[in-house]
């Protein structure tokens, strides 16, 4: 597909005053993406667990207004929240040329995060994909879609998840489930830079129901953004190498998930995780996103698999939370273990336990 399939035909009804309300969730790459160019567009191919209890909810309430221009107002657990407003705007001018009718409404935005909105947690990707579901729900209606086709029904997840990423890059994951491939790859039939689409391929039992544990190591606004993390890439003398390493790591993750090989699964997934990191303190100018505590849980993690044959894991967010993986089949003494041991280096010992989930849905 190409951009211009996104772009609707006129439309041949019109809406006057209504809300629809969508839930999406947040997701954690297994293979990184880290590093954009164009519009939004990955450097490479990532892959990601979708998650389940950490989404955010979000009502649109929308009503048809005679001027031009943008018209709304966002709302954060009931309280008005301008310093979201710009980011907003910035992502309707992105989506306009897709979204024709989005100057003709005046936008009520309300929204909630079901994790606490201090945890450290980025909520961009639920954030922007929940919003996308609700302006891609608003439009069917204007096209009386049959959003009950399969196709169309398709079509539409294709396109949340494309404008998702034009607000954020990793939002494109979030609308699918449980697991996500955005970025085109040679190996991955169907996937694109535009959207995420569902891993395609035979999954182990071993990957069902994948548990992850978020440890809030710190929860204070990040020293270096995202945003800026990624423009540093450009210069970045190991950027090359660091985009074709991740391509090749997906191309491996096929194999070990039809294999459902844990011990290459979590060597793997470290690894990447680290080269993320690694990356940002290779970038001119560097910087080291983990925190101590951060490295007391790594070294802990190992610890409790070199003594216990545990096939517990981590990965890293562009942050210094840990989320940890396992399988279900070790939920019970890998929890305790993070209860006991782990959650000391938790701030005020917070951390949120979630299982691997489908995606976005009505509320």
């Amino acid at each position: 597909m190409t951009i211009e399939d996104f772009i609707p035909q006129p439309y041949t009804e019109i809406a006057q005053k209504a809300s629809v309300s969508y839930q999406s969730p947040s997701n954690i790459a297994l293979v990184k993406y880290w590093g954009k160019y164009g519009e939004q567009l990955p450097q490479n191919a990532s892959i990601s667990f979708t998650l389940s209890k950490c989404r955010t909810e979000t009502t649109l309430h929308y009503e048809k207004k005679s001027k031009g221009g943008y018209d709304f107002k966002v709302y954060l657990d009931g309280v008005r929240e301008e310093g979201f407003e710009p980011k907003i705007h910035k992502f309707f001018q992105r989506v306009e040329q897709y979204l024709p009718f989005i100057d003709e409404y005046r936008f009520l935005i309300k929204t909630q995060n079901t994790f606490p909105h201090s945890s450290g947690i980025a909520s961009s990707a639920s954030g922007m994909s929940a919003l996308a579901m609700c302006l891609v729900s608003l439009e069917a209606k204007l096209n009386k879609t049959n959003t009950t086709s399969t196709q169309n029904k398709t079509f539409q997840l294709q396109k949340a998840s494309f404008l998702a990423r034009l607000g954020s890059g990793s939002a494109a994951r979030s609308i699918n489930g449980p697991l996500v491939v955005w970025g085109a790859h040679s190996k991955i039939k169907g996937s694109s830079n535009l959207f995420g689409t569902p891993y395609p391929y035979k999954v182990h039992e071993n990957f069902s129901k994948y548990h992850d544990t978020i440890l809030l190591v710190d929860k204070a606004q990040k020293q270096v953004s995202s945003t800026v993390g990624h423009d540093l890439m450009h210069n970045n003398p190991y950027a090359t190498q660091r985009f074709e390493k991740a391509n090749s790591n997906l191309e491996q993750l096929v194999s070990i998930f039809e294999s459902g090989d844990l011990d290459s699964f979590i060597a793997l997934v470290e690894s990447e995780a680290l080269q993320l990191h690694a990356m940002m303190m290779a970038s001119s100018p560097y910087f080291i996103l983990m925190k101590p505590n951060t490295l007391e849980i790594l070294d802990c993690i190992w610890n409790y698999r070199k003594t216990t044959n545990s096939k517990v894991c981590f990965t890293l967010d562009a942050g210094a939370n840990v989320h940890v993986l396992y399988p279900s089949s070790e939920k019970k003494k890998v929890q305790q273990f993070i209860k006991n041991e782990l959650s000391k280096y938790c701030k005020d010992g917070t951390y949120i336990d979630d299982i691997v989930g489908v995606g976005a849905s009505i509320m």
